[in-house]
């Protein structure tokens, strides 16, 4: 089996990162494998909200830049792993317009993550932390994924990169998320031929301006 993490920091080895591979170390002992993609130091440009993804249901965005590839790789995946650094109390810019625009297209083209194990991290100097974590997690709960918990909020803190590595509680956090993550992608894995999913709903729309 196999993750595929995000990492929406603009520092390839920053806390962000730390934080993605601590969970990703509990993995590797459970025999699954991480993939990190650097997604923060990358011009990705905000959704337009042109709505092609929905007409042409081609698993693909209309902008072409970095996003179409990796929306193919998180498909492919066994679970999807979500990190972002702080700024001003929420995620990164550029992760944002990622987020934005690759889960649309898995959405309006049949749900391409749904029921997938997510789960995400976030990496903070000081507060911010936990708003980041929910605007994360928003994502995962919106497309119907499966998402394991830890003995803590998912927030990890430091200043400089590596700084991380010395939160004891952040990196207990991120270990117990990498366990039960593991546990959770196995027990589904096991039970996928006994116990049937259920069907995937029409999406019901209701605007409250008539």
């Amino acid at each position: 089996m196999k993750v595929i993490a995000i990492n929406g920091s603009p520092r390839k080895e920053g806390n962000t990162c730390h934080a993605l591979k601590m969970v990703g170390e509990e993995l590797n002992h459970e025999g699954i494998t991480l993939e990190i993609i650097q997604i923060g130091d990358k011009k990705i440009q905000g959704c337009l909200g042109c709505g092609t993804c929905a007409r042409n249901k081609d698993e693909r965005c209309v902008i072409d830049d970095a996003l179409n590839g990796v929306i193919q790789q998180m498909k492919e995946a066994d679970g999807i792993l979500l990190g972002s650094p702080v700024h001003y109390a929420g995620i990164g810019g550029t992760m944002k317009s990622f987020l934005d625009r690759a889960f649309m297209v898995a959405g309006v083209n049949g749900g391409l993550f749904r029921h997938k194990v997510g789960a995400c991290v976030s990496a903070v100097r000081r507060s911010g932390g936990l708003p980041a974590f929910n605007q994360l997690n928003v994502y995962l709960l919106y497309s119907e994924m499966v998402i394991p918990a830890s003995n803590y909020w998912n927030v990890i803190h430091g200043t400089r990169p590596g700084d991380a590595l010395q939160d004891e509680e952040g990196k207990q956090i991120m270990s117990v998320l990498g366990k039960n993550m593991a546990w959770l992608m196995k027990s589904l894995d096991y039970s996928k031929n006994e116990i049937l999913p259920p069907e995937k709903e029409k999406k019901r729309y209701t605007n409250f301006i008539r």
